[in-house]
Order: C-alpha cells, then sequence, then structure tokens
C-alpha cells in the first residue's frame, strides 16, 4: 500500500512537472509573438505616419492642459467682418447728440438685443460689423442727428466639440473669439495618427467645412484656423492615404493626402525649392489604377504649373539637385609658410606648388623633410583584421600577425606620397601633385635637435649635429641607464616612422628618436622556487617509474 502511494507521488509529480514545463513553453511563444506582432505593426504603420515637424504640436497640447484647462485665446482683435455675435455677448452703445446716453447691453438667449427708448433688434447669425450698423440704421429712426458709437466690452462663452481621431474626444468651453488653434491648445492634444490637413468643422445648421490646418501652422494662413462658433463640431480624422516629397525642398517629408491638390500646390506646402534644386526635371511617381506597379513622370516646374497635375494617393514627388552647383574648392595651408589660411583651387588643374606659392612660400624655419598633403576621399576605411588584432594580447599573435599590426599602426590615413625637397629645392616637377577639394598641407617648423627616449641617463632633445653617430648621442645624454637593453638600441625615423636597429643607421636626421629600451625584469625568486619544485617532483616521478619497472622485470 506505501508503494502504490508512493508511485501515485511519483507520477502526480512528473504529470504537474510536464503540464508546468508546459505552460512555460506556451508563454513563452504567446510572448515573444506579441513582441513580434507590435513590432511588425508599428512598422508597417509607420511607413504611412506622416512625419513633417508640425505635428510635434500635438505633444505641446498636453503640457497646456496639466497647466491650466481654460487658457483664454490669445488673440488681442477680432475682425468684426468674420466675428458673429450671439447670445451672451456685451455691447456698449453710446450716443451723443442732443441728449448723451450710453449703456451696456447684452444680448438675449434668442439672439435679440433690447435698446431703451428705442426697441429690439435680432442679430441672429449676423457679424459684428453689420450688427453696428444695424443698430445705427435703428437708432437714427428715433434720434435724428446724433454721433452713434458701438462697442464689443465682452466675448460670450461658445460650447464646441473635438471629436475622432484626438487623445480624447469632448465638449469644451471657450470664449466666442476661439479659433481651431485654441480649440485644440485647450484639449488633451491631437493623437500621432491625426489628420491635420483634412480637419472638418460642423455648424449649428449642418454646413460643413474642411481646412487644412497644416498652412495654419506653416504659413499662419488664417484662412485654414477659422473662428468657431455656438455648437461647432471639430471631426479630426485618421491619417489614411499619404503622400510624400523628397529632395530639393525646404520641408521635405511624408504628408496627408488633400483631394484635389496639384504637385506646384505641394511643392509650395513643402516649402517651395532650394537654391540647388533642379527645377527642369521635377520626377513624379504613381501608381498604376491596380495599386501594383510603378511609373514615372517628368516635368517642369512651369509646366506643372500650365498643366495643374492633380495628385492621387501614395503619389512621390522628387526634386534632384543640379549637379556640380555651388560646390566649395579651397585646400588649407598651416605651419610655417608666410600667409597660412585657406586657399581657392580650380579643379584638376591647380598644382600645389601654385598654392605654396599664392602663400608666400616658406617661411626660413621651415621643414620641407617634414611637410606633408593628406586628402580626405570621403569614405571610411574598415579593416576587420587590424580591428580584431587590436583586441588581440602580443603574445597571442603571431610574427606575422605582428608585423602586419605594427606597419597598419604606423599608417597615416589619407597622406600622400609626395617629396617637398625634391620638388621645391630639386624643381622635380613629378612630385607637383594637382591638389583637390580638401587637401590639407602642413608644414611644420623644422626639428633641428635628436630626440632621447628610453633608459638613458638624461632623456630629451639634443641639438642636431651632422657627424655625431648614434652611440655619440647617448654619450651627450649622459650614457646608458643601469637597466638600458644595450643591444637593442633602435632609431626611429621622422619622416616616415619606420624603426631600425642603431647598428644599421650611417646617418641621422633632424627629428630621428633614439630609444633605449629597458632590459627585462628578472624573474621572482618564489617563482623560481616553485617552478623548481615541479621540475624535481615531475623527475622524482619519472625516477620512481623507473624504479618500479627494473624491480617488476626481475621478478
Amino acid at each position: 500500500m506505501p508503494t502504490k502511494r508512493l508511485l501515485r507521488g511519483v507520477h502526480n509529480n512528473i504529470f504537474l512537472r510536464n503540464r508546468f514545463n508546459r505552460f512555460n513553453e506556451l508563454k513563452t511563444k504567446f510572448f515573444l509573438f506579441l513582441i513580434l506582432s507590435i513590432f511588425i505593426n508599428q512598422s508597417l504603420f509607420s511607413q504611412n505616419i506622416p512625419d513633417y515637424k508640425e505635428r510635434s504640436f500635438a505633444s505641446l497640447t498636453d503640457s497646456a492642459m496639466t497647466q491650466n484647462y481654460m487658457v483664454e485665446a490669445t488673440e488681442g482683435s477680432i475682425n468684426p467682418n468674420e466675428y458673429i455675435v450671439g447670445p451672451g455677448d456685451k455691447l456698449f452703445i453710446s450716443i451723443i447728440g442732443v441728449q448723451d446716453f450710453s449703456i451696456n447691453l447684452m444680448i438675449n438667449q434668442e439672439g435679440f438685443l433690447f435698446i431703451p427708448k428705442v426697441g429690439g433688434i435680432d442679430l441672429r447669425n449676423t457679424t459684428l460689423a453689420a450688427s453696428k450698423e444695424k443698430i445705427i440704421s435703428l437708432i437714427n429712426k428715433y434720434y435724428k442727428n446724433v454721433d452713434v458709437f458701438i462697442s464689443l466690452i465682452d466675448f460670450r462663452k461658445i460650447k464646441v466639440s473635438l471629436l475622432g481621431d484626438v487623445k480624447k474626444p469632448s465638449s469644451y468651453v471657450l470664449p466666442g473669439n476661439s479659433r481651431l488653434i485654441d480649440l485644440i491648445t485647450n484639449s488633451y492634444g491631437l493623437s500621432p495618427t491625426s489628420n491635420y490637413r483634412n480637419i472638418k468643422v460642423v455648424s449649428n445648421d449642418s454646413t460643413s467645412k474642411v481646412y487644412d490646418f497644416l498652412k495654419y501652422l506653416r504659413f499662419g494662413d488664417s484662412n485654414n484656423d477659422p473662428m468657431l462658433r455656438e455648437g461647432d463640431v471639430v471631426i479630426v480624422d485618421k491619417v489614411d492615404k499619404v503622400i510624400s516629397i523628397k529632395g530639393e525642398v525646404k520641408y521635405p517629408g511624408v504628408y496627408e493626402f488633400v483631394r484635389g491638390e496639384s504637385v506646384s500646390d505641394f511643392i509650395k506646402l513643402a516649402g517651395g525649392f532650394l537654391s540647388k534644386a533642379k527645377t527642369d526635371t521635377i520626377e513624379v511617381v504613381k501608381f498604376d489604377p491596380e495599386g501594383k506597379n510603378q511609373k514615372s513622370y517628368y516635368y517642369t516646374y512651369n509646366r506643372l504649373k500650365d498643366k495643374n497635375i492633380l495628385l492621387d494617393n501614395q503619389d512621390m514627388v522628387l526634386v534632384r539637385q543640379v549637379p556640380q552647383y555651388f560646390i566649395d574648392r579651397f585646400v588649407k595651408i598651416g605651419g610655417w609658410v608666410k600667409y597660412p589660411g585657406y586657399y581657392k583651387i580650380i579643379e584638376d588643374k591647380t598644382t600645389l606648388e601654385e598654392v605654396i606659392n599664392e602663400a608666400g612660400g616658406f617661411l626660413k624655419d621651415a621643414s620641407l623633410v617634414d611637410a606633408s598633403l593628406y586628402r580626405n576621399l570621403g569614405t571610411v576605411e574598415n579593416d576587420p583584421e587590424y580591428d580584431r588584432l587590436k583586441e588581440m594580447q602580443r603574445k597571442d599573435m603571431t610574427d606575422d600577425e605582428y608585423d602586419y599590426f605594427k606597419a597598419k599602426s604606423r599608417q597615416r590615413k589619407g597622406k600622400v606620397v609626395v617629396d617637398f625637397v625634391a620638388l621645391f629645392k630639386n624643381h622635380d616637377e613629378s612630385e607637383n601633385v594637382v591638389l583637390k577639394n580638401g587637401d590639407v598641407i602642413n608644414v611644420p617648423e623644422a626639428k633641428n635637435y635628436i630626440i632621447m627616449l628610453g633608459q638613458v641617463i638624461n632623456p630629451g632633445d639634443i641639438i642636431y649635429q651632422k657627424n655625431l653617430k648614434v652611440e655619440d648621442y647617448i654619450r651627450i645624454a649622459g650614457g646608458y641607464g643601469w637597466r638600458a637593453e644595450t643591444g637593442d638600441v633602435r632609431v626611429i625615423r621622422a619622416n616616415s616612422g619606420e624603426w631600425v636597429y642603431a647598428n644599421k643607421v650611417d646617418q641621422l636626421y633632424p627629428g630621428d628618436a633614439i630609444w633605449v629600451p629597458e632590459e627585462p625584469p628578472a624573474p621572482k625568486f618564489w617563482d623560481v622556487f616553485t617552478t623548481s619544485l615541479q621540475i624535481v617532483g615531475q623527475l622524482a616521478s619519472i625516477v620512481a617509474a623507473t624504479v618500479a619497472v627494473i624491480i617488476a622485470s626481475r621478478k
């Protein structure tokens, strides 16, 4: 009985463990699938989202909401021909004549204004300018030869709604002079997928109009920032159809598609052409009616304006750059020349000698031996082998790898091989190279000394003397240091960086360096002791094994 119970318990544990492992496996697969789905959806969806900089306006409205839910409209004055008066507006009326008369009146909830001793007047759906004319006309019926002054002294409050693809659809109470931007600023903001260029405003009378809000944000076009009225419903659509423009325009990017927009209008919306734009060959890429294949059409800008070419969903406008246009061609000269700085060159014509002469020539202490010319080819060299060797220690490299690593380390990237001495002293025209844009010429001061490095008594610079040898300079530097490796002295050439054994150097030159290496440290006593013990132990083991074999063979 206990055995059966024990077996049953073991079986249950195995079953539960398998179920648990299966659950973890399914959970892991689901998690990976969820991440992959989100990544794919975002990647695919982001391709159809407009990316022009004004869309950052949506993120700015969040901070406005957190600071103050009801922000007053910032417009200091209104256009009397645009503002529609309504219930709650307060008017100041002054009548000057036989008897002065001033009063503040409010338009009632039915849209009428009652003036004492004059009567009521219907101001429904009337602009402020038209309302003033109607009031003055009515007053003149009862008062002759008077001057009438009318002013709007306080705005009413209006209730409008913001719906559609926004962060939080809702209704808002705003001042009567509020515009579309005031509603969006006072709301919770537009969403990342909001369609800025097709915002619909539906009025109480069921009439509607679509506005391109981007034109207001980019150009300040107030016609696309309408003044709102009581009961207006603002509907923000979600981005679906897009068009794009790339190349030499001020604001390239992806934009919402607007029905009836022409290519020339789209170019204007993108800020117009940059100075280097090639306007005689503008490419418009369109899909066929099935949406499977693309075809390119080429136009001049004048033809685009004349023919009024309309855009379709997913169209792309490409504006290329005029080749070889406004390209600077300069070289830089630094160091010991009379007039260092930047000099203009003519492509494939100006030579090194011409530029040096234009810079006033070399100064007295200029070093032609060390002068150099560097050229930036605009490419980044990638050497995987050198990158690999940089991560290794010397002991892990083969001799060939170490030689390559040293040679690569001494390489001067971009240096053009030019013998300045041969060119400017011996007039060897084969060294007179043609300069390229971006070339850098450096003429250092002559090094009239030899550099002493390493294990000498007084390392430093020693004045160059042509007839002295390596040992002479070491003697002048105080002789070898007490740990100097006297048999491994090297000379580092100034002009090439090459390392040469001292016994192979017949002549030193200004700027050369003499390096005396240090003897490697002797092994530590403990290391020698432990190594000796290991060797003795191994020898003892061999001797013991040999003795055992001999004894066994005699038996």
